[in-house]
C-alpha cells in the first residue's frame, strides 16, 4: 500500500484552525468580521473564562437562511468570492471561508440565525466538527454563534492557552480596534461579570476616539485628511534613487487618507498605540509602520512613538489582502506611492498645525513618566509574530529598531488617565481600561473657552532673560515660554542647511591649516561612501595616507573639536544604517552639523543675540522639536498659572 494518504475533512480542518485560530481573540475575530460583513449595526460579545468556556457574538445583520446556515461549515464555502478574478479585488473583511469549519472542529458550537426573507430562523449544533442537529427556531433577523470549550479536543493547543486575563486582554484589544474603525456602530463587550467595554454609534471617527480615549488624548490628537487620483497623472515624479518600475500605473480611483496623529509632546514607548486600518481591515504593515516613521523623522525622538489612527481607503484591486491565512498582512500593488502618500501627507499635518507643548502636559506626556503610558494594545490576534529584523532588506520601524515580535507586544493595557465623570474603570492586572459610555454627548463637558494654542505665537515673546544660561525665558498674552537655546538654535541651523543644499550655496569656512583626523578602517570606508554627501554639505576632505583625512572646508559654524565630533558621529552612524536613501542621508548628516554648530547649554547669551534666535526660531517650518526629535519650547498658559495662584 502507498505512503501517501488524503487527509479526513475533520483533520484538514483541525489543520486550518491551527493557521486561522491561534487563540481565543482569533475567534472574535473571525466572528466580528462577519458580523461587520453582514451588515450588522450593533454588535454584542460575551467572552467567559478569557474566551476558553464561552465566546459569544450577537448581531442584528441580514442572517442566513437554512441551507446557507448548513453549507456555511463545508471549507472553503463563501458568499464573498465567485471566481478567482474576486481574489484581486476583495472588499470583505472574510471572504476564505476557511473561519467557520476551523472553528467549528475545536469547539462545540452553536449557531442561531435568521434572514430577514424567511418566516423561521435556523439552528445548527457543531460539536468538533459533527453536526448534531438542524432545527428550525424562531429568531430574530441577524445571527448569533456561541463558542463553548474552544480547544477541547486537542489538548495540546489548549495548553499554550495564556492566563484568562491576558486572553481577555487580547479580545478586549480587538474590540477596541474595530470599535475605533468603525463609529457608526454600536459595540459591547462583556465578561462572565462586568462590562469591559460599551462603545455606541457616533457621528465620526472624532468622535469615537474622544469617546473610547478621553478628552486628554483627543485634545493632543491631530487631524489628517487626505485624496489623490490614484491614476499616473497622479503620481510624483520617482526619486533619483527609486526604479521607474516602482511607480507602475494603477488602476482608475482614489486614494484616501483620514485620520489622526499625535502632535509630538504624546510620545509613547511602543508602536501598539499606532491602529492603522486599509479599507476597513485592521492591519500590521511594515511599509505604513516605516512611512510613519519617516514622517515622525526629526520632530521625535527615534526611540519614541506617537499615537496614530488612520484610514487608508483604495481600489480594492490595488491591495493584496490575501497573503496570510489570519489576513494581518497586506501587500500594496503601488508600495512607494503609498508609502510616499501616508508619509507626506502626515507630515504635512504636523507641520501645518506647529502645535505648542503645554509646560504640565509635556512633564505628563513624557515617554519616560511612570503614569505617561495611555494605550498598549497587544499584536493582532491570529497573526503572525513579525519576522525577525533583517537590516539587508529594509530599515522599517521608528529609527532602526525592528518591528516587535508578538512576544515583545504581549497584553492589553490601558493606564490611568483622566476620563469624564460618567465613565467606569475595570482592571485588568496592574493596569486599567477607561471606558466612556456617553459617545459624542461627552463632549458638552469641555470647556467651550479652550483654545488651540499653536507655536505661530512665538513671533510675538519678550525675552526676558536666561535660565542657568541654558533656557531662554520669555512671555507674550498666552504665557511664560521657556525656550531651550542648543535645540532652538539646532532647529534654525538645520532648516537652514537644508534651504541652501537646495540651491547649492551652503556656506562654508577655508580652514587655515587642514584638520587630520585619523580613521578606523571601517570609518574609512564610510567616509568614501558619503564623500559626495559631505561635499555638498560644505566639507572638502581627502584622504591623507591609509586611515587620515585632511579637511580643508568646513561648514560655518563648524570648527575645532565640534568640527571633529560631527565627522565621527557621521562615519559611525554611517556604519550602522545599513540601509538608507539619498534623502534620509542628507537630512542626517544636515541634523548633525546643526547639533555640533549651535549654541550650547552654558552659555550667556547677549539681549540682541537672544532676541535674534526667537525670531528666526519664529519663521522655522517645525519649531516644535529639534532635529532629534527634543522638544524646544514650553509654554505655560495663563490659564495655568491663573490655576496654580487660585485666581479662577
Amino acid at each position: 500500500m502507498g505512503r501517501i494518504r488524503i487527509l479526513s475533512d475533520l483533520v484538514a480542518n483541525q489543520i486550518a484552525a491551527g493557521e486561522v485560530v491561534e487563540r481565543p481573540a482569533s475567534v472574535v475575530k473571525e466572528l466580528l468580521e462577519n458580523s461587520l460583513d453582514a451588515g450588522a449595526t450593533r454588535i454584542r460579545i460575551e467572552v467567559e473564562g478569557g474566551g476558553r468556556k464561552l465566546i459569544r457574538i450577537a448581531d442584528n445583520g441580514h442572517g442566513m437562511m437554512a441551507d446557507d446556515a448548513l453549507l456555511a461549515f463545508e471549507r472553503h464555502a463563501t458568499s464573498k468570492l465567485r471566481t478567482s478574478d474576486d481574489l484581486l479585488s476583495i472588499a470583505t473583511l472574510g471572504f476564505r471561508g476557511e473561519a467557520l469549519p476551523s472553528i467549528a472542529s475545536v469547539s462545540r458550537l452553536l449557531l442561531e440565525t435568521k434572514a430577514a426573507e424567511e418566516s423561521s430562523g435556523t439552528v445548527v449544533e457543531i460539536v468538533g466538527g459533527n453536526i448534531l442537529r438542524v432545527d428550525p427556531a424562531g429568531l430574530p433577523v441577524g445571527t448569533t454563534i456561541t463558542i463553548r470549550d474552544l480547544f477541547y479536543n486537542t489538548p495540546a493547543r489548549r495548553k499554550f492557552l495564556r492566563s484568562e486575563q491576558t486572553e481577555l486582554s487580547h479580545i478586549a484589544a480587538l474590540v477596541t480596534h474595530y470599535a475605533l474603525a468603525n463609529p457608526t456602530r454600536h459595540f459591547e463587550l462583556r465578561s462572565a461579570t462586568q462590562s469591559l467595554l460599551t462603545a455606541p454609534m457616533t457621528a465620526n471617527s472624532s468622535d469615537r476616539l474622544f469617546q473610547i480615549f478621553g478628552r486628554e488624548t483627543s485634545s493632543h490628537m491631530i487631524s489628517v485628511a487626505a485624496e489623490m487620483d490614484f491614476t499616473r497623472a497622479g503620481l510624483p515624479e520617482p526619486p533619483p534613487w527609486k526604479r521607474e518600475a516602482d511607480y507602475e500605473v494603477p488602476e482608475p480611483g482614489f486614494l484616501r487618507l483620514s485620520g489622526f496623529c499625535s502632535k509630538p509632546e504624546l510620545q509613547k514607548l511602543n508602536r501598539n498605540s499606532i491602529y492603522v486600518f486599509v479599507n476597513g481591515r485592521l492591519i500590521r504593515d511594515r511599509l505604513i509602520l516605516h512611512a510613519l516613521a519617516e514622517a515622525y523623522r526629526n520632530v521625535i525622538p527615534p526611540t519614541s512613538y506617537p499615537v496614530v489612527l488612520l484610514f487608508l481607503e483604495m481600489p480594492p484591486q490595488e491591495v493584496d489582502v490575501n497573503v496570510h491565512p489570519a489576513k494581518t498582512e497586506v501587500r500594496f500593488r503601488q508600495s512607494a506611492f503609498v508609502h510616499d502618500f501616508v508619509r507626506d501627507n502626515v507630515r504635512t499635518a504636523l507641520m501645518q498645525a506647529r502645535p505648542a507643548a503645554d509646560f504640565l502636559q509635556a512633564l505628563h506626556n513624557s515617554p519616560l513618566a511612570s503614569a505617561s503610558l495611555l494605550v498598549d494594545v497587544s499584536p493582532l490576534p491570529g497573526g503572525p509574530e513579525a519576522p525577525a529584523f533583517d537590516p539587508q532588506r529594509e530599515a522599517v520601524g521608528f529609527g532602526s529598531e525592528p518591528v516587535p515580535t508578538s512576544a515583545d507586544m504581549d497584553g492589553f493595557t490601558l493606564a490611568p488617565i483622566v476620563v469624564p465623570a460618567s465613565t467606569e474603570r475595570l482592571g485588568f492586572g496592574e493596569a486599567s481600561i477607561a471606558v466612556g459610555y456617553e459617545g459624542p454627548a461627552v463632549r458638552e463637558g469641555m470647556d467651550p473657552e479652550e483654545e488651540v494654542h499653536t507655536l505661530n505665537a512665538l513671533a510675538t515673546l519678550r525675552p526676558l532673560g536666561q535660565l542657568h544660561d541654558s533656557f531662554i525665558l520669555a512671555v507674550n498674552e498666552e504665557g511664560l515660554w521657556i525656550v531651550d537655546q542648543h535645540v532652538a538654535h539646532e532647529r534654525v541651523l538645520f532648516e537652514k542647511i537644508l534651504r541652501e543644499r537646495e540651491v547649492e550655496r551652503v556656506q562654508r569656512q577655508r580652514l587655515l591649516m587642514p584638520m587630520l583626523v585619523d580613521l578606523l578602517p571601517g570609518q574609512m570606508v564610510a567616509f568614501a561612501r558619503i564623500a559626495e554627501e559631505l561635499k555638498r554639505n560644505g566639507f572638502e576632505a581627502e584622504p591623507f595616507g591609509p586611515q587620515t583625512i585632511a579637511i580643508k572646508e568646513a561648514p560655518v559654524g563648524l570648527e575645532g573639536r565640534e568640527l571633529e565630533r560631527m565627522l565621527e558621529e557621521v562615519l559611525s552612524a554611517e556604519r550602522e544604517q545599513q540601509v538608507e536613501n539619498a534623502e534620509a542621508r542628507s537630512t542626517r548628516i544636515a541634523a548633525s552639523i546643526a547639533c555640533h554648530a549651535a549654541i550650547k547649554i552654558n552659555t550667556p547669551l547677549e539681549p540682541t543675540k537672544i532676541s535674534w534666535l526667537l525670531a528666526e526660531l519664529a519663521k522655522t517650518e517645525h519649531p516644535t522639536s529639534c532635529p532629534h526629535g527634543r522638544p524646544i519650547a514650553l509654554r505655560y498658559s495663563l490659564k495655568d498659572i491663573q490655576k496654580a495662584f487660585h485666581r479662577i
